[in-house]
């Protein structure tokens, strides 16, 4: 079996937030008329057409290759690129969405789910949270901002059968901007968190998981501060509170409070996770599988949480593939802690991708049994899709 071409489609999701420009996925055709689904994890802000072009670079070195020969072209792509090297989210995004169709297309070679592939699923049964509600939980996306709406909202999550929801609390002011401090948070400012997280504790009950989020948007002083005034609050872990660039933080934040710590959306390969494994300041990694490197180096990320007694929760915000992607991993892997089901899953256009939509009862999702990925992407999402064709 080759390789005989790829197809980029940008999916075109024009109707929601200009934030979600169009999202990358990939074909991988062979000379068999086996195709792979694969996703790059660039689905918001910046770097979409970037990763397109590394695409069509790195689709020219596997044309003529044996799909199953997944650890020969990721050694290829890591070896012989030189920039890969170099961990880039972007370069890693590329090599992502080539090593996640190739899962797929081994997947359906050998007629096995993926789950199978990576040694069998331990649950059938993925449980999943409420992601960022204050970005709305409905049809339409909308920030909202007083405790009454961060309530409504919570509620919404709820009813709808969600066990744990996660919030940014601090992301928007009350005037439409961004967080405007990067030093110290005013008593404002912390208030204002704090009466907004308190709303979503009050809707969820005092049984349920809170999550917390802060986008790496604080510095080490003031995200202490944030975890001391949220702590009575119960916080089942706190997401990103600062950069990832230099773990020392996240051990002078660990020192500081009792709230587990978790990362790994800003990171890609398993050497840039190593250094908070090993020093032991976070509780969960969460590798996103279209940015650290597909299932490949997730395995190798997962390895390394596991002889550590760390939990796993990818990081998943995008299309619906990345969604099959990610599930098919969480199934097999034994430090699973829970799935992230951001808020655009609502969306029609999410639900429009595939030709059999992936939805959450009552926040859990069934794994699916069909060979590779399990999904198939719908005629509607490539006719509203911009398509560039590697050969």
């Amino acid at each position: 079996m080759k390789i005989q071409q790829i197809k980029i489609l940008q999916l075109n999701w024009g109707q929601l937030s200009p934030i979600w420009h169009p999202l990358l996925v990939i074909e991988i055709e062979t000379d068999q008329k086996i195709v792979g689904y694969g996703e790059a994890g660039v689905a918001y802000s910046a770097g979409v057409s970037a990763v397109a072009h590394l695409i069509q670079e790195l689709g020219q070195r596997i044309i003529g290759k044996n799909p199953l020969l997944i650890n020969q072209i990721w050694q290829d792509f890591y070896e012989h690129t030189f920039w890969a090297k170099g961990g880039g989210t972007l370069f890693y995004s590329a090599i992502s969405a080539i090593d996640i169709a190739l899962w797929d297309i081994k997947g359906k070679t050998a007629n096995m789910p993926i789950y199978q592939l990576l040694g069998g699923k331990i649950t059938s049964h993925i449980h999943s949270y409420a992601s960022h509600i204050e970005y709305g939980w409905g049809p339409f996306s909308r920030y909202v901002k007083t405790p009454h709406d961060f309530y409504r909202i919570a509620k919404r999550a709820v009813d709808d059968g969600y066990q744990t929801i996660k919030l940014d609390p601090i992301d928007q002011e009350t005037d439409n901007t961004t967080l405007s401090s990067r030093g110290l948070l005013t008593q404002e400012q912390l208030n204002r968190a704090y009466e907004r997280t308190a709303a979503v504790r009050q809707a969820l009950g005092p049984n349920k998981q809170l999550i917390l989020d802060c986008h790496a948007n604080l510095r080490v002083e003031s995200a202490i501060q944030l975890a001391h005034r949220l702590l009575p609050l119960k916080i089942y872990y706190f997401e990103e509170p600062v950069p990832t660039i230099d773990p020392h933080d996240y051990d002078t934040i660990a020192d500081q409070t009792s709230i587990p710590l978790a990362v790994g959306e800003h990171l890609t390969i398993a050497k840039s996770f190593a250094p908070y494994i090993r020093q032991r300041n976070i509780g969960i990694v969460q590798p996103d599988l279209g940015t650290c490197g597909g299932f490949s180096m997730a395995r190798q990320i997962n390895s390394l949480a596991l002889v550590n007694d760390i939990n796993l929760q990818l990081h998943v915000c995008g299309s619906p593939i990345a969604t099959a992607a990610a599930l098919q991993f969480e199934a097999a892997m034994p430090n699973f802690l829970i799935h992230e089901n951001h808020e655009i899953t609502l969306k029609q256009a999410y639900r429009e991708t595939l030709t059999k939509p992936l939805i959450a009862k009552n926040g859990v999702y069934e794994v699916s049994t069909n060979a590779g990925l399990g999904v198939e992407l719908s005629d509607k999402a490539r006719h509203n899709s911009e398509v560039i064709i590697v050969k």
